[in-house]
């Protein structure tokens, strides 16, 4: 499996754009090579070199019930039929890029799934987490970096 985007290439610099101070545009992502037994799939993005700024991992967007036919979605858009959860901002979405500090690397990490989580969209991140526990078939990452 793997993930990818046409708005950055992986390891390299997410867009201004992108940015949650800025435009906050989700970048384009597409999900290859999903596994023939998967279900569904869900997408975690997360800012972990927050750690050292704000004291936590920091989440930018949830999303789940991702199609395994229709993985792929638009800049500025999020997967056709998915649900999306509440992310450290307190809202449902995309949440761009905002290091407070310095350059941060953010992670893209999607999974495929053996079955579809019966969660309600504005999920939080622990509830998605305890969705995913035991039922990834497979994971693929996806990295961008991103300067205040």
């Amino acid at each position: 499996m793997r993930i990818s985007s046409s708005t950055f290439m992986d390891g390299s610099e997410i867009p201004r754009r992108c940015g949650y101070k800025t435009r906050n545009v989700s970048p384009a992502l597409q999900i290859d090579d999903v596994p023939p037994d998967a279900e569904s799939l869900a997408l975690i993005m997360d800012d972990p070199d927050a750690m050292g700024a704000v004291g936590k991992v920091w989440t930018h967007w949830l999303v789940w019930n991702i199609s395994p036919k229709d993985a792929a979605a638009a800049e500025g858009s999020t997967f056709s039929g998915a649900r999306e959860g509440v992310t450290d901002f307190g809202k449902i979405g995309y949440g761009g890029p905002a290091p407070p500090d310095k350059r941060h690397t953010y992670i893209f990490r999607a999974y495929a799934l053996n079955y579809t989580p019966r969660l309600a969209a504005g999920a939080q991140k622990r509830d998605l987490e305890a969705a995913i526990r035991g039922h990834a078939v497979k994971e693929a990452v996806l990295k961008g970096t991103f300067a205040p």
